[in-house]
C-alpha cells in the first residue's frame, strides 16, 4: 500500500509517534526513520509539553497508523506550513516555528536568565510536590518578561537549565531533557543564587528524595525497557583547574541512600527478569532468579542473579531514581571492580521515573565503558 501525507488522519498515531520520540530520544528516532534535524517547524507533545521535529513525526505517524507500512521517508514528501504543519494542526497538535541554535541560544540578559530560572524552579518544586504543572501557561507568562524570544528559544533554555541542574547535582523537570549548555557560568551562578535564597526549595527536594517507595505488583513488563541514552561527548581541550564552588547540595546522594527506593527498584527488576525468562519459555531458569542483595547481602558487587537465553549467569546491579533518565547515579569501587572482572556477564540496570511510570535501560560490561566516572570520595588512611 502506498500512503501519502494526506492519508494521515489519526491523532492517536501522531501521539504514538511523539511518545516514541520521547522514548527513543531525538537522535535515535531521526536515525530510525531517516530524517535530519528540523530547521523550521516543531510539534509540541501535549503530554509532556516537549517539542519534536514535525516532519519526522508526520512520517513516523503514518507507520503507526498503517502498521507494517513503515511510514514516509524524508525524501517522499515535503515539509512546511502548507503540508506538515497543516496536517498536524488539523489533528489538533500545536506546531511552532523553530529558531536556529544560534538565535535560540544567543546571549540572554541577566534579567532574562533570572526570570527563566525562577520560573523553572517554580515548576520543578510543583512537580516534586506532586502537582500537575501547566508548562504552556508558564511559558506564555514567561515570554512577556523576555526580549522577543520565541517559544522554541524558551524550550532550548529550559533544556540548558536542565543540564546545569544535573551539573550541580540537582533533579530536573521531566519533559525538558538536558541539552548542552550555553552561557554555562551565568546559568550555574543564577541557579545557585536563587536556590540559596529560596525559603522552601531545600525542604521540597529533601522530602521528595526521602519519600518511601513501594513496588506495585504488575503482570506485563513489555514496555518498561528503553534504549540507553546517548552519551553527550565533546572533543575539547582540558579545562584548567578552578576553585570549587561553595554551593553544595547532595540531593542525588540522599536519594541514592533511600533504602526503600533502592529495594523497590530491585524488586521491580527481579519481577522483570522472571517475566523475561518466562516469555522465552525458560520457566525453570525464571524460578532460579535470585535477589542476592537480600539473600546474601549487599557486598557482592551486584544485586540480582539472573540468566541469559543459553543459561549463562547474568549479574545485575540495579540503580533506581524517581527522577529523569539522565540523572547521574553512584557506583562503589567494589561494583566497578566486579563489573571489570565479570564484564561479559555484568549488567547495570538504571531504573528511572520510578514513582510515576518506572522504566529502565541496560548497560552491559564495564561501567567505565558506558559512563564517565568522576572521583567522588577517597578513603584516607594513616597506615
Amino acid at each position: 500500500m502506498r500512503v501519502r501525507l494526506s492519508d494521515l488522519t489519526s491523532a492517536a498515531a501522531v501521539q504514538a509517534a511523539l511518545d516514541e520520540y520521547e522514548k527513543l530520544g531525538k537522535s535515535a528516532f531521526l536515525q530510525k526513520y531517516g530524517f535530519k534535524e528540523a530547521r523550521s517547524y516543531l510539534v509540541r507533545n501535549p503530554k509532556t509539553q516537549g517539542v519534536a521535529d514535525s516532519k519526522a513525526i508526520a512520517g513516523a505517524a503514518l507507520a503507526h497508523q498503517y502498521p507494517g507500512h513503515g511510514g514516509l521517508s524524508a525524501a517522499e514528501f515535503s515539509g512546511g506550513a502548507n503540508t506538515v504543519q497543516r496536517a498536524l494542526e488539523r489533528l489538533g497538535f500545536e506546531v511552532i516555528t523553530a529558531t536556529s541554535d544560534r538565535v535560540a541560544n544567543s546571549d540572554w540578559s541577566e534579567a532574562e536568565v533570572a526570570a527563566t530560572v525562577a520560573d523553572y524552579l517554580a515548576m520543578l518544586m510543583a512537580e516534586l510536590s506532586g502537582q500537575v504543572v501547566n508548562k504552556s501557561a508558564h511559558r506564555r507568562a514567561l515570554l512577556s518578561k523576555l526580549n522577543e524570544r520565541s517559544e522554541s528559544a524558551v524550550e532550548f533554555k529550559h533544556a540548558n537549565i536542565s543540564a546545569a541542574m544535573l551539573e550541580l547535582g540537582l533533579p530536573y523537570i521531566k519533559g525538558y531533557q538536558p541539552r548542552s549548555n550555553f552561557q554555562r557560568d551565568a546559568l550555574l551562578r543564577e541557579i545557585e543564587v536563587q536556590i540559596s535564597q529560596h525559603p522552601r526549595f531545600d525542604k521540597v527536594v529533601a522530602d521528595a528524595v526521602a519519600r518511601e517507595a513501594i513496588e506495585l505488583e504488575r503482570e506485563d513488563f513489555a514496555a518498561v525497557k528503553e534504549p540507553a541514552p546517548e552519551r553527550q561527548l565533546e572533543v575539547r581541550e582540558p579545562l584548567p583547574w578552578r576553585q570549587p564552588r561553595a554551593f553544595k547540595r547532595d540531593y542525588l546522594e540522599r536519594e541514592a541512600a533511600n533504602s526503600s527506593l533502592g529495594r523497590a527498584g530491585e524488586d521491580f527488576v527481579v519481577r522483570f527478569e522472571r517475566w523475561r525468562l518466562l516469555q522465552l519459555g525458560l520457566a525453570q531458569l525464571a524460578e532460579k532468579v535470585e535477589h542476592v542483595a537480600v539473600t546474601k547481602g549487599d557486598g557482592l558487587g551486584y544485586d540480582i542473579l539472573s540468566f541469559d537465553l543459553s543459561g549463562e549467569r547474568r549479574y545485575i546491579e540495579v540503580k533506581t531514581t524517581a527522577f529523569g533518565k539522565r540523572t547521574p547515579f553512584f557506583v562503589s569501587s567494589n561494583e566497578v571492580e566486579f563489573a571489570r572482572s565479570e564484564s561479559d556477564r555484568f549488567r547495570l540496570y538504571r531504573v528511572f521515573d520510578f514513582r510515576e511510570e518506572p522504566r529502565f535501560f541496560e548497560l552491559a560490561g564495564r561501567i567505565e565503558s558506558n559512563c564517565s566516572l568522576d572521583p567522588h570520595s577517597f578513603k584516607a588512611s594513616l597506615l
